[in-house]
């Protein structure tokens, strides 16, 4: 793999993103599907609201809470080891919510699947980072891109098609069990098609008896698990009343301790979960700062939009569903383009994809106040919602490339699983926020009024991730001058 060719993609390399990329698009689709097929789930097993709301934040909160400590995992003791372990956990969770009889073991189940999703994503970063070089690491992060953007777009559609065809009760199952077969698929073709390599872990030392030892800083994982936990519950569970939100706090104080630590960790010589000098690699600093911003916006899209054409137009879910198809498509072709020739544009191109972004949700909030006024169709928001989505193509896989540029190969996993949990608690928060705006504005002004309240509050949040990318290209190019380099990021 070492001497492999920077700008032609290897067979080894193929089957390394066949078998990575099929499962992280289904741990992501299982997210976007669960909004389309929840009211028919809830009249199937006879759960009410509180007792099903686990089915949503459950997974959320596995997801998001593991995946540091499971990239450094991987990291440590093998990617693939702990690739495999993950879905092996996300096909039993598919398999038991698919088969829930109550809502107690949907619940519980769910939660699995956060598991298993929180193992195996970071592991799919880090193997990008290791086995993939120069631009031909730009067009694997414009695949894995393209499995984000499809992966939220064509999520209500499936969920959708599946309760049409399949009926109400084996519709919402068959979305959690057709995981199964593609998880032990991947699973068996994981264990011949991942390099040997990707068994090993990076970050194993020797003690003083020559032994091979991994150091996994467990006081690291507890302190930053139980931090990014009382962050991310007030925003999930928010039926708990107000007193929740004093969790979010503590757990910023928890994080505080946990960066504390792991600077004092290192000093004496341990390995910990996070090198902390990363953040002071501007590359890194400013790229995970952004996606974080840009997912407090963006993924409340698809939320407020959902409300709006079911709850406010009357829509059927399959054709709210639809509604997100373009912007999908558009999405996976931009992140695809963005991957081959992110090298040549840099921090550009995430800047220019940011700016379409921002133009598709103005766009989009002028149409529904033009539907409201004049009656112009609601389905023109098919174009602007797919400009939004051409946006995101050509900003997230970019911004991932260049943010782990400079990363070292051992703090691969973690510092993925870094960047992903920044967008897992943006998109926790985002969209608590904007539904709360929705649900207030609602009442009050309709749901005209309501969904552009939210579009306002998403364009606001985008507006400060360009900021962020605006700040970093205009040192990247100031660096540039002072080192006599050619200007281009």
């Amino acid at each position: 793999m070492g001497n492999a060719s920077d700008t032609v993609m290897t067979a080894e390399q193929r089957k390394i993103l066949a078998v990575m990329l099929v499962p992280m698009f289904m741990s992501l689709l299982s997210v976007s599907i669960v909004n389309v097929i929840l009211p028919d789930m809830q009249r199937s097993i006879g759960a009410s609201n509180s007792a099903i709301q686990w089915v949503l934040s459950g997974y959320t909160l596995a997801f998001g809470v593991l995946l540091v400590a499971a990239g450094r995992a991987g990291d440590l003791f093998g990617r693939g080891r702990l690739f495999v372990i993950g879905v092996s956990v996300f096909a039993l969770g598919s398999l038991i919510s698919g088969l829930s009889p109550d809502p107690l073991v949907l619940n519980i189940a769910r939660v699995v699947m956060g598991l298993g999703s929180g193992l195996l994503s970071p592991q799919g970063v880090g193997m990008l980072q290791q086995y993939f070089h120069g631009k031909v690491r730009g067009r694997a992060f414009g695949m894995f891109g393209t499995i984000v953007g499809v992966s939220v777009g064509i999520g209500p559609v499936l969920g959708g098609g599946l309760i049409a065809v399949l009926g109400d009760e084996w519709g919402w199952r068959s979305a959690f069990l057709i995981n199964v077969p593609i998880a032990l698929a991947a699973i068996i073709l994981g264990r011949f098609w991942l390099p040997k390599s990707a068994w090993v872990g990076t970050g194993t030392e020797s003690d003083s008896h020559g032994r091979r030892r991994a150091d996994f800083d467990p006081v690291g994982l507890v302190l930053l698990g139980v931090g990014t936990l009382l962050v991310m519950l007030p925003f999930l569970e928010r039926s708990a009343g107000a007193w929740i939100y004093a969790l979010v706090p503590v757990g910023v104080a928890v994080v505080w301790l946990w960066v504390r630590w792991e600077n004092r960790y290192s000093r004496r010589g341990g390995s910990p979960m996070v090198d902390m000098q990363l953040f002071r690699t501007r590359s890194f600093a400013y790229g995970a700062s952004l996606t974080s911003m840009y997912f407090v916006g963006m993924p409340g899209i698809w939320v407020i939009v959902a409300l709006y054409l079911q709850n406010g137009l009357g829509f059927p879910a399959l054709h709210a569903g639809l509604v997100g198809l373009p912007s999908a498509l558009l999405s996976a072709i931009a992140a695809q383009a963005a991957g081959r020739v992110v090298l040549t544009f840099g921090r550009k191109m995430v800047v220019l994809g940011v700016a379409f972004g921002l133009t598709g949700v103005v766009a989009s909030a002028l149409l529904v106040l033009a539907h409201e006024a004049w009656g112009i169709s609601i389905w023109w928001l098919l174009l602007t919602l797919g400009i939004t989505g051409l946006g995101q193509g050509m900003a997230i896989s970019p911004n991932q490339t260049l943010t782990l540029a400079e990363v070292p190969v051992e703090y691969a996993g973690s510092s993925g699983g870094v960047m992903q949990t920044g967008q897992r608690v943006g998109t926790a928060i985002g969209i608590a926020i904007v539904t709360a705006v929705f649900f207030v504005v609602q009442p009050l002004a309709g749901y005209g009024a309501a969904i552009v309240a939210g579009f306002g509050f998403i364009a606001i949040v985008i507006v400060f991730a360009g900021i962020i990318g605006l700040v970093d290209l205009a040192r990247g190019r100031a660096r540039a001058r002072q080192e006599g380099q050619p200007v281009r990021s």
